[in-house]
């Protein structure tokens, strides 16, 4: 919704949107602040003698770490392994999770069978299914995938059953009165009110994600960022540790940046008043 303004006769027109390349510039530069002023005060930190580098290694250094590994072709081949992870249990967990939601959201009496065990499956500790799935399905790239796809399944299950469940019972109604059909009822009334919240289940399955590929990459991987952190630690290289950890920031931003750019279609009837607060 672009900002408003008062016209010559008392009534409220919108700004033209002529500024919103620079008030992107200005978001983009908003967010910069933080993580600049946090890597000039630690390196400042480590340069004056008020913090030891050895064990948080100033920016610099890790700069040159991430620099060396790109250089040498480490650094892309462990990007990629871990991204393709992530993708694969991503996909499987995201179409499970919408598929059970749904189902559990839409029918009571499978809401009634399925959702205790799924909730209850929900509070086991993601480590725990390491053992058993590297005994059903070895150590190669399956059971990777498969623990990714757990971790992403129960928040996109939580969202879409949640969003279907709260859908408001007079829009459903209303549909009844226009005599809309079951699947007219779907497309036109359910869909768009269960849309977001399954938008938002997706971006957090995401972020869940890039959380347990590092757990399934302790399953027997030899690439990957989760393997360069294992490295890092057996090894002592705090540098590499952080330069790892710096790599999945940045590859979990841009990911969900992606998802978003591409679902936003998908809610661009929505006026909300996100960019008024």
């Amino acid at each position: 919704m672009s900002p408003a303004h008062d016209t010559a006769d008392g009534t409220v027109s919108p700004k033209p949107r002529g500024d919103t390349a620079w008030h992107r510039g200005g978001r983009l530069a908003l967010g910069l602040i933080l993580p600049l002023a946090l890597v000039i005060g630690w390196e400042s930190a480590v340069h004056t003698g008020l913090a030891q580098g050895r064990l948080m290694p100033p920016p610099s250094r890790i700069a040159v770490t991430l620099y060396d590994l790109a250089a040498s072709g480490d650094l892309w081949m462990h990007v990629q392994a871990t991204l393709v992870r992530v993708a694969l249990g991503f996909a499987f967990g995201a179409v499970a999770g919408i598929a059970a939601g749904a189902l559990t959201g839409a029918l009571p009496i499978a809401r009634h069978i399925l959702d205790p065990t799924l909730q209850a499956l929900r509070a086991v500790p993601s480590l725990a299914w390491v053992p058993l799935f590297i005994l059903w399905l070895g150590i190669l790239e399956t059971p990777k995938v498969a623990l990714i796809a757990v971790g992403v399944f129960f928040p996109v299950y939580i969202g879409v059953a949640g969003a279907i469940a709260s859908v408001d019972r007079k829009l459903i109604e209303v549909g009844r009165i226009f005599r809309l059909s079951t699947l007219q009822l779907a497309r036109r009334i359910l869909l768009p009110a269960v849309l977001p919240a399954t938008l938002t289940a997706l971006r957090t399955g995401l972020g869940l994600g890039f959380l347990f590929v590092v757990a399934a990459e302790l399953m027997g991987a030899s690439e990957g960022l989760g393997y360069l952190l294992i490295d890092g630690q057996q090894f002592s290289k705090a540098d590499q540790i952080l330069a790892a950890i710096i790599a999945f920031a940045i590859l979990g931003k841009l990911a969900d940046t992606v998802l978003v750019a591409v679902t936003r279609p998908l809610t661009r009837w929505q006026d909300t008043a996100r960019e008024t607060l």
